[in-house]
């Protein structure tokens, strides 16, 4: 499991006391922390891997701990006490039972949040109506990073490269903010994975406050869906316009006929020769 952090010593005991036993690995990934961090979840729990991010953002966390995972499966949740291990299991029983995405939701049937704000919420509902009519999914709640998937699903999220300079400026690179979640949802639907929503309830940050902007990352989230379906149909048109392999009728033997690439033809029959 992944579990990006960036100054929650006090939230660690509380996160780490919930998680369930026999897990593979635990891996925190840093963003820079100032306070006792690393340490706490080391005492916490010594056989947790730590690993630094190499940018900033929490897209940039999460791409850092998915290529340090070693597990067939991997969860993502927060370190700040929102989100619930103790529905880890659940998440995991998803994946078992055939699903190939674990998608946490807070607004389908047995889930809730405690700590969104109708603002935020009232956000998150039109940005996910706007993505299910673009992409045809069905997804209950857009926004939310608590999710569990197979790890040969990495590929397919097509995440920034972590080895890729921080731009001179200051800026994020795209997909390296709050935006990821979104961007992940959308490129594993799009992908044709099976996605399956797992009812989860979110609480409040026991300690410290959120690095969430609703207005500065609302924005990044809209311009998400927008890239990706520009993505989305460029690529489709790529796709069209990529020659086809053309089969012809070759004579294999006298009075027969044999459909398929000359080359295909010409192999099989040095194959019966030799």
């Amino acid at each position: 499991m992944v579990i990006p952090t960036l100054n929650e010593e006090m939230n660690l005991p509380h996160v780490f006391g919930a998680l369930p036993a026999g897990l593979h690995e635990v891996i925190l990934v840093d963003g820079g922390s100032v306070d006792n961090t690393v340490a706490v979840a080391r005492e916490l729990r010594p056989d947790v891997v730590v690993v630094q991010q190499t940018r900033t953002g929490k897209g940039n966390a999460l791409a850092v701990g998915f290529a340090a995972c070693t597990g067939d499966a991997i969860v993502m949740i927060d370190a700040d006490g929102s989100t619930d291990p103790a529905e880890i299991t659940r998440f995991v029983q998803a994946l078992i039972d055939g699903a190939e995405f674990a998608k946490g939701s807070r607004f389908g049937k047995g889930g809730h949040s405690h700590d969104i704000t109708p603002l935020r919420r009232a956000g998150n509902k039109g940005l996910n109506l706007f993505v299910n009519t673009l992409f045809g999914t069905r997804f209950t709640d857009l926004c939310y990073g608590y999710n569990a998937f197979w790890r040969r699903a990495v590929p397919v999220m097509e995440l920034p490269a972590t080895d890729l300079p921080r731009p001179a400026d200051g800026r994020k690179l795209w997909g390296d903010g709050f935006e990821i979640e979104t961007l992940i949802n959308i490129r594993v639907a799009s992908s044709g994975m099976r996605v399956k929503e797992v009812s989860s309830i979110e609480h409040l940050r026991i300690h410290g406050t959120s690095n969430l902007n609703t207005f500065r990352d609302g924005t990044r989230v809209l311009r998400t869906i927008l890239s990706e379906f520009h993505r989305r149909a460029a690529k489709r048109r790529a796709e069209a316009k990529a020659p086809r392999p053309q089969i012809v009728p070759v004579l294999a033997v006298p009075g027969g006929k044999w459909y398929g690439q000359v080359d295909a033809l010409l192999t099989s029959e040095e194959q019966a020769a030799a």
